[in-house]
């Protein structure tokens, strides 16, 4: 099985043009594709099955829960399949893989409690100026995210631990998110600092 990665495309800017990967089995897309979806439509004839799992930036300055549904539609529109808290077993040849998705989102941890708060205010203009997304009228800040990565990392911690239904389910698992799960994830041409931990997590 062969796996096609695309992940922070913002194509709501950029004029890059995805093109299938040959031999390609499944093509993954790991968030941020769009900031106002329209992106994903490209996507719609796709020769391969599509994953999908959302960014943090498809949700600037919209309501968190009605841009999960308003993702929902569109992707099923699209014939793409969104994972969000989710797992699909898929079949490639005499392999079953198991895809595992989640936004994940982080928990300012990424240095140890002691550093949380440092962090949570290096990441306020992120979250408060940019993407500056509502709850109910409310704003989604650094505490309510927190919060989400929390709800994220315990129900994936909780599939990972679980044993399959039934034996032999599934060969291999493939866990998609969009946060990175440790600091090993990260670009090195870019330094660790505060804000590093806006993004990354640390769940080695």
């Amino acid at each position: 099985m062969r796996l096609q990665l695309l992940s922070d495309l913002h194509l709501e800017t950029e004029t890059f043009s995805p093109q299938p990967a040959p031999g390609a089995d499944v093509l993954v897309l790991a968030g941020d594709i769009d900031a106002q979806h329209t992106g994903l439509d490209r996507f719609a004839e796709w020769p391969v099955p599509v994953l999908f799992v959302a960014g943090n930036h498809e949700f600037d300055n919209k309501d968190f829960d009605a841009t999960l549904l308003a993702l929902r539609e569109r992707c099923e529109r699209n014939g793409i399949i969104m994972l969000e808290r989710e797992s699909i077993v898929m079949r490639f040849g005499s392999q079953r893989v198991r895809f595992v998705g989640t936004t994940l989102w982080n928990d300012f941890d990424l240095f140890g409690p002691d550093e949380r708060q440092r962090c949570m205010r290096a990441a306020r203009y992120f979250i408060d100026e940019i993407q500056r997304s509502t709850r109910h009228g409310m704003p989604m800040d650094a505490e309510a995210l927190r919060q989400e990565g929390l709800l994220n990392k315990a129900w994936l911690s909780g599939v990972l631990q679980a044993p399959p239904s039934v034996p032999g389910e599934y060969d291999k698992t493939v866990i998609i998110t969009h946060f990175a799960p440790s600091l090993r994830s990260t670009d090195a041409r870019y330094p660790v600092n505060g804000a590093t931990a806006s993004f990354c997590n640390a769940y080695d």
